[in-house]
Order: structure tokens, then C-alpha cells, then sequence
């Protein structure tokens, strides 16, 4: 039971599932905020178009419906793109700033194998480094 409950907060502390769940929570608040903007500004445009019978509830009224949902889904996406690419060149910008790590081997200049990097001696060819 130890066992699985480290693997799970090892799992849920990890950047992905982090970033996951960060990504749901935006994306169904913006989800909220685009539904608003074309509940407001374009489905009354939409609407203002000639209507067919039934006072546009047949053709134009799906149309119209049609249209929100996509129109919702492409500024959903772009948005979730745009901080998705910020997200991303942020943690690029974190990368830079740390050192590479010091090499801990070298190469035998003799039989050109892999050594550690205090080695006095090849252990392959036993020939002396200097």
C-alpha cells in the first residue's frame, strides 16, 4: 500500500499531470468567456440575417448554432495554443540559465575507450594518462 501510494504522489507531483489539470481548469473558464462573447456579439448578427419560415428556427437557426460552436472551438484552440507556446518558451528560458553538468569520463588517448575522468591508467589498454 506504501508502495502505490508513493508511485501515485510521484505521478500527481510530476510536471505533466500538473500541467494537465491546469490546462482543464483554463480551458473550461476561457471555454465560459468565449460562449459569453458569441452569446453577445455574434449570434445577434448571425440571427440578424434574412430568416427562413418558422422564424428562422429551421436551415438559418441550425446555421446560426453551427457557427457559435465553431466559431467557440477555433478561439478555444488559439488561445489554448498561444499559452501553451508561452508555457513552453518559459520553461526553454529556465533550461538556459543552468550549467552544464562537469564530464565525469574522458577518453584514453591510446585505445580512445570511455575512462573516468581521474584515471592514472587505461583499464582497457593499461597505458599511463597524463
Amino acid at each position: 500500500m506504501k508502495k502505490f501510494l508513493n508511485e501515485f504522489k510521484e505521478f500527481a507531483v510530476k510536471g505533466n499531470a500538473i500541467d494537465m489539470a491546469i490546462g482543464v481548469v483554463i480551458g473550461g473558464a476561457f471555454g465560459k468567456v468565449v460562449t459569453a462573447i458569441i452569446e453577445i456579439f455574434l449570434n445577434p448578427i448571425l440571427e440578424a440575417l434574412p430568416k427562413m419560415e418558422n422564424g428562422g428556427t429551421g436551415f438559418v437557426g441550425s446555421l446560426v448554432s453551427f457557427l457559435g460552436v465553431l466559431v467557440e472551438f477555433i478561439l478555444t484552440a488559439l488561445v489554448l495554443f498561444l499559452i501553451v507556446k508561452a508555457i513552453n518558451k518559459a520553461k526553454g528560458l529556465k533550461k538556459k540559465d543552468e550549467k552544464p553538468a562537469a564530464p565525469t569520463t574522458k577518453k584514453c588517448p591510446f585505445c580512445m575507450s570511455e575512462i573516468d575522468i581521474k584515471a592514472t591508467r587505461c583499464p582497457h589498454c593499461t597505458s599511463e594518462i597524463k
